[in-house]
This record gives structure tokens, sequence and C-alpha cells, in this order.
């Protein structure tokens, strides 16, 4: 009989131990709209931040933007951590963001911090290259793609020319988090949960073949970021040439890399 408490009792012990897994809000149960109004919350409280003026910069020329609300220690990832997301390419043709694709982040190597081990994200493509690699099924960071942090703070220089820059920040005092080695991961069972069918993400991202109007609000909150870099190149008024003398440049003309 005692053997059989003992057994019992590291069996309570142990789903004591995976009860804060299995309560991370960031899993396949989570609703996936929750996940994309998320990221809006988090693209604009960052872009609007003091901290993040290089952000908002490299978010007027991006190829592509990935943004995690919730990156976490443990829970996620037995041993790791991670989180889950959502990605978008800049279509040209279109002069619009494409609908969402739904990833997930693993394996970050969390930095020294004060006040948590929790981050919100928001990562820039600044090359081709780095959109298309949104396309394939994984794809491993500092390997597949290289990725530099972005710098933080008023009057800090651009970012190295790499494929992605990454912008991380926490409610505490945030001092360091390596995304080299982390693992991007398309999920595909969030994507069919959302758009109620099997797609990749070309079909998605690339090709547009579904749509949903829940990301509507997050995909006009990146264009208009992407547009204040054509109010910041408007001619003053007073440098308008005159009616019928020279050119006047298209206002709604996007700058890209």
């Amino acid at each position: 009989m005692r053997p059989f408490v003992v057994i019992l009792l590291a069996l309570a012990l142990v789903l004591s131990l995976m009860a804060p897994a299995s309560a991370n809000p960031f899993t396949r149960d989570v609703d996936p709209q929750d996940i994309v109004d998320r990221a809006k919350d988090t693209l604009t409280r960052m872009a609007a931040h003091p901290d993040y003026p290089a952000l908002r910069n490299d978010l007027q020329r991006a190829h592509a933007v990935v943004i995690f609300p919730r990156v976490v220690r443990g829970g996620f990832f037995i041993g790791g951590s991670g989180g889950l997301g959502v990605g978008l390419v800049w279509d040209e043709d279109e002069g619009d963001y494409s609908p969402v694709g739904f990833y997930s982040l693993g394996s970050v190597s969390f930095g020294v911090q004060v006040g948590g081990d929790a981050a919100e994200v928001v990562m820039v493509a600044r090359r081709p290259d780095a959109r298309d690699s949104l396309f394939a099924s994984s794809m491993r960071l500092g390997g597949d793609a290289e990725v530099a942090a972005g710098p933080v703070g008023a009057g800090r220089g651009a970012s190295a020319n790499v494929d992605f820059v990454s912008y991380a920040r926490t409610r505490g005092a945030y001092l360091g988090m390596s995304f080299d080695g982390s693992r991007l991961t398309v999920r595909d069972d969030f994507n069919e949960a959302y758009y109620r069918e099997e797609l990749r993400p070309v079909h998605i991202l690339e090709q547009r073949r579904v749509d949903n109007p829940g990301t509507r609000a997050l995909r006009e909150a990146l264009l208009e970021l992407r547009q204040d870099a054509d109010e910041d190149e408007r001619p003053d008024a007073g440098d308008a040439p005159e009616e019928g003398g020279g050119v006047m440049p298209d206002p709604m003309e996007v700058e890209t890399l």
C-alpha cells in the first residue's frame, strides 16, 4: 500500500511542476485573434516609446515585420523559452502589408534582466532575402538569417546591415536578449484555425489567397508608421514649384531599400 501512496505523491508533484507550463496563455489553446490584437498593442506601444526611435526608422522601410507580444522564459518550451507571434510582409505592388502568418519563436537566450522573465519583441526584415525566409517552414536565426539587436535610446545610430533587426522590451530594466540560435517556426495549426483551411506561408504572405478582417487594425498601424517616412520627405509648402512648372513628387510613394 505504501509504495502506491508514494507513486501518487510523486505524480502529484510532477503535475504541480508542470502547471505553470500548461497555464501559459501562449499555447495552441489560445485564440489566434488574441495574438493578432496583442501584436498590434505591442507594435504601437514600442513604436511610441522614446527609447525606440531606431525602431520607427526601420519600420518605415521594412520588407517584413514579425511581432511577438510575449516571449517568456521556460513554460513554453521545456528548458528553454519562447512565444507565439505573427509575421507580415510588405507588398510594394499593393502598397499594403499582407495578412498575418503565425509563428513560434523558441530557445531564446535571456540575458541579465531585472523585473521579470518576459519580453515583447518586434523583428524587422531589412533585406528582401529576410522577407523570403519567412516562407520556409522554419529557420534558425543567426544561421539561416542574420539577426542583430536594434539600438535603444534617443540619438543612437542605425543598426548593422543584417537580415533582421530585433527590438525587445520588458516591464523591468532590460539588459540583454540574444536571438542567435533561436528557431522561428511556422505554426500551421494557428494558420488553419484562423483562415479555416490548410495553407503554407507563401499562400498567405505573398499570394494573399486568404484574408481575415481581424488583421486590419494591425496592418493599418504598420502602414501608418511606414507613411511617416513620406511625411518627413515631403517638401515644405514654400519649396513647391509654381503652377505649371516642374513635377511634384507623389506624396504616397514609399521609399524602399
